[in-house]
């Protein structure tokens, strides 16, 4: 039905002229964009079908395998053109069997959760004495050689933000943390999740360690097993507390994973596409629903409502990334196939599910009228503008190597820290009102780029 809709409004499209085609298209994005708003039902369907019939899907596995399949049965069904899977060799870990327990003075079970990329300890496990560093700063001025044999407990906390930067805050504890510990000669490091909650449900996460440094175990205690183990470090009176621990996580070797994607083709093939993202992964422990199904939901249907609004200028690209978790794989892997093709400006969808409330570019100051009306388009969904200059998500690396233009469409990040990567990352999270907010969003400012017949390329 879409394709004789899209082929209708090309015949009518013959008839008009130029600046007339333009006027009519906006005027209809906007329309398409207020009927999301109340009536969008496409990103629930992704983001419903995809935790249920597919559910985790680990990078570089079999079930991140079965997503590829399903998202892209599901564009093909809508009417999306090429849709395909560009595939790309990976290195792939996966979890083992996760136990911590305080064997003294306070013997007692933790609830842990492996971070992305550790060493396992064996099956036997390591029983050795924590030490604690309040901070990452108190880790990194810890002496050279002063964690021989012990295992660095890191209780470096997140405080909950709407725009998310505790994570930029707390963030470093998990990121390179553990090989901070091992190049000091810790055996092991156990840290505080990077999350703002107070459930027992362990935040997991991809960490890195150093050239030169062996990759040793580590694991994120939830939130009130650090609690409890600070505690334990009030009253202990100088006694050593020491903790058993056994992770067993493994790497695969070279594995395949692939980013899926799809168009809505414009007009004026010639002019450079607008490429809207998210990414396909997740991790194991929850279904993925906000980190990322709700994006890749979110950007396929305000694709398709600009699609329903009338064939765009311009062609609108989807880039469902792979593997991102484990270490922007499928983001690094499509910039590297498509460098050469320049991409008009690339903006993604991986903050969750909740309300957008941000309007940020990286050409507000070289394309002021531009940055102007796209702003301004939102403002009747809640949305402010902003001087901050766009970055850009993690999958898009392609817009940041092509030094091009950058849109960000900030969401709420006030209780995203409490659902990302643990078990609690499932579809009843996911509020269908904000949900359609973003994709109202999302229909209005992709449907005035796929309508920009001047350079978008712009940049800072």
């Amino acid at each position: 039905m879409q394709k004789h809709y899209l082929a209708a409004v090309a015949a009518v499209s013959l008839v008009l002229p130029a600046a007339a085609q333009a006027d009519h298209h906006q005027n209809t994005v906007a329309s398409q964009a207020d009927h999301a708003l109340e009536h969008d039902t496409a990103a629930w369907n992704f983001l419903e079908g995809i935790t249920t019939e597919v559910g985790p899907r680990q990078p570089g596995t079999e079930a991140e395998a079965r997503g590829r399949a399903w998202a892209m049965d599901w564009l093909t069904e809508r009417g999306f053109a090429n849709v395909a899977d560009e595939p790309f060799a990976m290195q792939t870990w996966v979890r083992g069997e996760e136990e911590a327990r305080i064997t003294a003075p306070f013997a007692q079970p933790m609830h842990i959760t492996a971070l992305g990329n550790t060493a396992s300890t064996g099956p036997e496990g390591i029983t050795a004495e924590v030490v604690y560093f309040p901070s990452y700063a108190d880790l990194v001025a810890a002496p050279e050689g002063s964690l021989d044999g012990k295992i660095a407990f890191i209780s470096h906390d997140m405080r909950p933000t709407q725009d998310g930067s505790g994570y930029g805050f707390a963030g470093p504890a998990r990121w390179t943390g553990p090989g901070v510990a091992a190049g000091k000669g810790a055996v092991a490091t156990v840290i505080r999740s990077i999350g703002t909650e107070n459930h027992r449900t362990p935040h997991t996460g991809g960490t890195s360690f150093p050239e030169g440094v062996e990759p040793t175990p580590a694991g994120a205690l939830s939130n009130p097993d650090a609690d409890n183990l600070e505690r334990m470090f009030t009253r202990a009176d100088g006694q050593p507390i020491m903790m058993h621990l056994t992770l067993t996580p493994q790497f695969l070797g070279e594995t395949t994973s692939g980013n899926v994607v799809g168009e809505i083709v414009g007009r004026d093939p010639s002019l450079p596409p607008v490429l809207v993202a998210c990414h396909l992964d997740s991790w194991d422990l929850g279904t993925g629903a906000i980190d990322d199904a709700a994006g890749c939901g979110i950007v396929a249907s305000a694709a398709l409502n600009v699609a329903e609004a009338g064939q765009p200028l311009r062609t609108i690209r989807v880039l469902m990334a792979g593997a991102e978790e484990t270490g922007l794989w499928g983001s690094e892997a499509f910039s590297a196939a498509h460098i050469d093709e320049p991409i008009a400006v690339g903006l993604e969808s991986d903050f969750g599910a909740d309300r957008v409330w941000r309007f940020e570019s990286n050409f507000r100051e070289s394309n002021p009228a531009l940055h102007a009306r796209l702003a301004q388009s939102v403002v009747r969904f809640g949305v402010a503008n902003s001087a901050i200059v766009a970055s850009g998500g993690a999958d898009i690396n392609i817009s940041r190597d092509q030094g091009g233009a950058i849109i960000d469409l900030q969401q709420d990040g006030t209780r995203y820290f409490e659902l990302h990567h643990t078990p609690d990352d499932t579809l009843d999270k996911v509020d269908p009102v904000q949900l359609r907010q973003n994709v109202a969003v999302w229909t209005q400012v992709v449907g005035i780029l796929a309508n920009e017949a001047a350079d978008i390329q712009t940049g800072e």
